[in-house]
Order: structure tokens, then C-alpha cells, then sequence
């Protein structure tokens, strides 16, 4: 236990000063959006291609692994929708809006950190192949499923247009993809490239885990928390456990390998569920409660989860 808490302790005391030094000024928070900005679009491209610069893919695109994964996070998404739906009694986009914050993970912001910090470097060839596709793929479902189902949406064409634009533009994508091309080129860089892209990479823990502290301070509890909190029950515990349920008992998978799947699915919703529902305007109040709620809650979920895995 003492070794979880040493991993888990740290991590939110980050996130808690960057919460009070907006909260009393000591860091404005109009610079908030631009940390982010800087971690998402320079810090973890930076990260993911140095990794994937000297990744050994044997490792990395572990297929028993990041089906699971994507196996729970679309069983949220659907459950989440029909929840919303059925007994929340949203219309059809609110309800995709719900269902897609039960499904999208905060991999970046704080899964690299939390994994970092319980498993080591050997975590990160499967953590990141998991991130690279996360989200441009979870993002494509959620705009098609959107289009499709809300009756003032665009044509499905446009959709898939906007969705390739988008996935075209990802930063995380471009990091993956240089430093797959150069793995595969046998690609060596000089030493000061090599130290540029260490020090990059380095920096992702800290100013992740600050902005994301900062930018809570955005979000306030409305009147529709019920409905946020089983959103949050969908990600913090079902996510996880049916990703555990199909890799351990299922696929005979090594739990040591199992175990860096099942805490990543453990992982809180990510900031894109917000995005997500403001670019739709589809159940907003959804997306920033389910948010403030994982992210407060995970700080009990994760501890339990690495309890489980056997930290």
C-alpha cells in the first residue's frame, strides 16, 4: 500500500497546486488553455516520438492489450448513450454527448504520469501505442455516431470529412508517425536532437499535471450530477474491469502485462469530452461534471485499481 500511495500522492499534488495557484492568483488563468495547449500540441508529440523512435514494436502494439482496452471504452460509450437516454431522458445528441464522456480517457494528462510513476519506462511501449490511437479513433466514432443520430446535424460526408481533417491535424499522430517512420529507417540522432527531444519529453508530468489542476477550476457542479455520476461509474470501474475480464480471464494474458491496460482504462475523462460536447453543444453540463468527478474521484478508483493489479 505504501508503494501506491508513493505513486499516487505525488501526481495529484501536483494537480492540487496548479487547482489553488489559479484559485488564488498566483498563476492567471487565462495561461491555463495555453499549458495545455503546449503539452498536447509540443510536450507529448515530443514524447511520443522519441518513444517510438527506440520502441521495440514486438512490445509495443501488444493486440491483447489495446483491444480490451478500446473493447471497454465502447461499452461505455454505448451504455453511457442508453443510460442517458432511457433514464435520464436526454434527446438523442445529449445522449451521445453522455456516452462519449463515459468513454473518453484522459491518457495524456494524467495516465502518462500514473504510469510513469507505477510501472517505469517498461509501461510505456504499450501506455503510448495505446495513446496514439486513442484520439483521432475515439473521437471519428463519437462525431459519426453524433451525425447520425441528431436530426439538425450535417450531412454524414461532412462528418467524415471533418473527422479526417482533424485526425490529419493531431499533433499526437504526427509524433507517432515520425518516430515510427524513423524507428523503421533505423533513423540515429545527434546528440543534441536526441537531448532536445529527452528534455521535451520530460517536461509532459509536471506541466500536464499543473494545467490540468489550473484548468479546474473551470468546473462546477450543476444541477445534473446524478446523471454525471453514472457517466463516471461507466469510466472509473466498468471501463476497466471488463478490460481486465477480456484480457486475464479470457485471453490468459499475463497479468503483468494485463495491468497496464486495466489502470490506463482507469483513468479519468480527458479534457476532449468537453471539446467534444461545446463543439456540438450537446449536454455540456454533462462533459464538465463528469470531468470534475473522475478526476476527483479517481484519486480513490486509482489507488484501488493499482491495489488490484498488484502494485
Amino acid at each position: 500500500m505504501l508503494a501506491i500511495f508513493n505513486v499516487v500522492v505525488p501526481v495529484f499534488a501536483i494537480m492540487a497546486v496548479g487547482y489553488l495557484a489559479v484559485r488564488f492568483r498566483l498563476y492567471p488563468a487565462e495561461g491555463v488553455r495555453g499549458l495545455v495547449a503546449f503539452v498536447n500540441n509540443f510536450l507529448t508529440p515530443s514524447l511520443l516520438f522519441i518513444s517510438m523512435l527506440h520502441a521495440d514494436f514486438s512490445a509495443a502494439f501488444n493486440w491483447h492489450v489495446i483491444l480490451p482496452f478500446y473493447a471497454g471504452s465502447l461499452f461505455s460509450f454505448v451504455a453511457g448513450s442508453i443510460i442517458a437516454l432511457r433514464f435520464f431522458k436526454n434527446r438523442p445528441g445529449e445522449s451521445i454527448s453522455s456516452g462519449f464522456a463515459a468513454m473518453f480517457t484522459n491518457t495524456v494528462l494524467i495516465g502518462i504520469p500514473i504510469m510513469f510513476r507505477a510501472f517505469g519506462d517498461a509501461a510505456m511501449p504499450i501506455t503510448l501505442s495505446i495513446i496514439a490511437i486513442h484520439a483521432p479513433a475515439l473521437i471519428t466514432l463519437g462525431m459519426l455516431v453524433m451525425e447520425l443520430v441528431r436530426r439538425d446535424g450535417a450531412p454524414l460526408h461532412r462528418a467524415l470529412g471533418v473527422a479526417a481533417i482533424r485526425i490529419v491535424q493531431n499533433p499526437l499522430l504526427w509524433g507517432v508517425a515520425l518516430g515510427l517512420t524513423a524507428n523503421l529507417l533505423d533513423v540515429v540522432l545527434i546528440e543534441p536532437a536526441e537531448a532536445f527531444f529527452s528534455m521535451m519529453a520530460a517536461a509532459v508530468v509536471p506541466v500536464a499535471l499543473f494545467g490540468l489542476g489550473g484548468a479546474l477550476n473551470e468546473y462546477k457542479l450543476a444541477d445534473n450530477w446524478p446523471q454525471a455520476l453514472a457517466m463516471s461509474v461507466l469510466k472509473l470501474i466498468i471501463h476497466p474491469l471488463i478490460a481486465w475480464v477480456i484480457m486475464v480471464p479470457v485471453l490468459k494474458l499475463d497479468p503483468e502485462i494485463a495491468r497496464y491496460g486495466v489502470v490506463l482504462a482507469a483513468m479519468p475523462a480527458g479534457i476532449n469530452v468537453y471539446v467534444f460536447a461545446s463543439f456540438y453543444n450537446r449536454g455540456v453540463n454533462v462533459a464538465t461534471n463528469t470531468i470534475l468527478i473522475t478526476t476527483l474521484l479517481s484519486i480513490v478508483t486509482i489507488t484501488g485499481w493499482l491495489w488490484f493489479v498488484g502494485l
